[in-house]
């Protein structure tokens, strides 16, 4: 038996237990600091996740840490700090852009990776078992085992993030278990980069706020786009011999340093044209990216991960390019799944001839489960603490009576059965309700979720009926909410709730019984009421925090928001 610890110490750290392949817990550090995106090295995370996993660091055949560098941690207020300055022509600015490409650099590196192997020691791991694993090949990794496609058949692998281990993008072939790198782009042209620096030039927070310029984007109007989308364009050039490859123009900056040069170049545009011709330009990049890589590996199916496929759209783009047969995003793909990555990639390396290799996700319920007598405890404990503010009604199956609270037009949060990893709700920590009434996007966003207005919501859609609300053409897997697809307009009005209200396009998790049988049962019984095979899912939290892990948690969100009814077990 071959035990893997990973470890991603960095942005969103996560930990992740593998045992012979096989994911057995996987934590984000922020669900148990309740720390949003927390940025350090994740000793809760590794503690919960042994834990879950029955060992002890003694028990651990090896730990593998994403990136063979990590950047110093930075909170959200240091970054936007960093990000403003780091394009000035200050002299501290000046002497720090000397020094990254100087040996100094190397010296602060070495720092910080004492510092990062000094965290992990407190947390008793054995420096033994230490391995270092590329950040890019981490993502590859968790991209091409997590697919379902066939192991005999050659996989395009992308990646694709802001920076890692001094890369923004790689394309590699994955062949008989082995992965080969056919061509990369630096950290200095990074597309990525480009995306981080805008969202915070529109006044949002980088790292974090990226997926409102995508929301925000089909406001506004293709006719305006022009002068804008210029701006965005100018910014690359493609490789001359058709490589799958791109580089920044003569004279655009590093892509560290872009704030000041890109905030010049926008300053004549409306916010919501940035928006849109930021994100037409990342569609069409990732395409053209995309093709080349087809053409250069005669590859048709692809398997992709790191922070720009978070992007869904993107991600629906390239899914619709004809040169693509068939693509897997990796679900929540930012750096916290490389915890995963990492873990896999060594323990391809190290485990035994004959060891079982990772098998395809079946699921993302990689989190604790808490036991209703657990549950009963807590509930005890919040009435003990202060006034009775909520009343407890107990079943045996609480299914067909949330199905009953859904169909009259209430907003369900749900906690049941183990959490789920990533930035995705998936129904366990989930906030539910009928997705044919348009209102509940205001209710919801009174009650608990304050989003900006132009936001959607998402949609759980029954497998089985998949094809009534979905344009799907390829039959494309789409179980995590990593993929965006276009509505049926016939019942678009059935999930209206749940699509985007300017494209009619939806972001789904597409719902197996064998993926999770007691939240597939909810939608059946929500079915059995309405006639609708879906309900809208947003994540289970108040904005701007982390989505709920514990029943203490739930209680918290119930107790400060304008929610009515939680099921929280039984």
């Amino acid at each position: 038996m071959t035990n893997v610890l990973g470890i991603h110490d960095g942005h969103n750290a996560a930990a992740a237990l593998i045992r012979d392949g096989q994911v057995v817990a996987a934590v984000q550090e922020e669900r148990l600091s309740r720390i949003k995106n927390h940025d350090t090295f994740p000793s809760l995370a590794v503690e919960r996740v042994l834990e879950m996993g029955g060992l002890t660091p003694s028990e651990l055949d090896v730990v593998a840490f994403n990136g063979n560098h990590q950047p110093r941690h930075r909170t959200r207020e240091s970054l936007m700090a960093d990000l403003r300055a780091a394009g000035a022509f200050t002299p501290r600015a000046l002497i720090r852009r000397w020094a990254r490409g100087s040996f100094f650099n190397g010296i602060y590196r070495h720092l910080l990776q004492r510092d990062r192997l000094a965290a992990a020691l407190d947390s008793g791991l054995n420096p033994d078992t230490f391995r270092l694993v590329d950040h890019h090949h981490a993502h590859a990794t968790a991209a091409y085992w997590g697919s379902d496609f066939d192991r005999n058949e050659s996989v395009l692998v992308l990646t694709c993030d802001g920076a890692g281990d001094d890369l923004a993008a790689t394309v590699s072939v994955m062949r008989n278990g082995r992965l080969e790198r056919r061509a990369v782009v630096g950290e200095g042209d990074s597309v990525a980069m480009v995306y981080l620096t805008v969202t915070q030039i529109l006044g949002m927070v980088p790292n974090e706020h990226e997926y409102k310029i995508m929301g925000l984007a089909p406001y506004a109007r293709r006719s305006d786009w022009g002068e804008c989308l210029d701006v965005f364009q100018s910014l690359i050039e493609w490789d001359p011999d058709g490589a799958p490859a791109w580089r920044r123009r003569r004279g655009v900056p590093h892509a560290f340093y872009l704030y000041p040069y890109l905030r010049r170049r926008l300053e004549p545009f409306r916010f919501d044209i940035v928006a849109g011709a930021l994100q037409q330009w990342i569609e069409e990049a990732l395409g053209e990216w995309t093709r080349r890589a087809v053409v250069a590996t005669g590859l048709r199916r692809v398997a992709a991960s790191g922070g720009v496929f978070m992007n869904v759209k993107a991600n629906k783009a390239i899914a619709e390019l004809a040169e693509v047969d068939d693509l897997f995003v990796f679900p929540s793909c930012g750096d916290e799944s490389n915890a995963i990555g990492a873990a896999w990639a060594a323990y391809v390396d190290e485990a035994p001839e004959g060891a079982p290799p990772p098998e395809p996700l079946a699921h993302v319920y990689w989190g604790e489960a808490f036991s209703d007598a657990v549950i009963d405890q807590i509930l005890t404990q919040a009435t003990e603490e202060g006034p009775e503010w909520f009343t407890v009604e107990a079943f045996d199956d609480p299914t067909e009576r949330v199905a009953d609270l859904l169909s009259q037009g209430h907003i369900v949060a749900r906690f049941d059965g183990p959490a789920e990893f990533g930035a995705r709700a998936l129904g366990n920590r989930s906030l539910l309700a009928d997705p044919s009434r348009p209102e509940v996007v205001r209710r919801l966003n009174d009650a608990v979720k304050n989003r900006d207005f132009w936001m959607p919501f998402a949609a759980t859609v029954l497998a089985e009926r998949v094809g009534e609300y979905l344009s799907n053409p390829k039959q494309l897997r789409a179980s995590f909410m990593i993929q965006a697809f276009d509505t049926i307009p016939p019942t678009q009005a059935a999930i209206q709730a749940a699509t985007h209200p300017y494209d009619g396009t939806v972001r789904p998790q597409i719902l197996t019984r064998e993926a999770n049988p007691r939240y597939h049962a909810l939608l059946k019984a929500f079915e059995r009421r309405t006639g609708r095979g879906a309900l809208l899912n947003t994540s289970f939290n108040l904005h701007g925090a982390p989505m709920v892990y514990s029943p203490r948690d739930a209680l918290e969100v119930l107790q400060h928001s304008g929610l009515t009814w939680l099921q929280l077990g039984n």
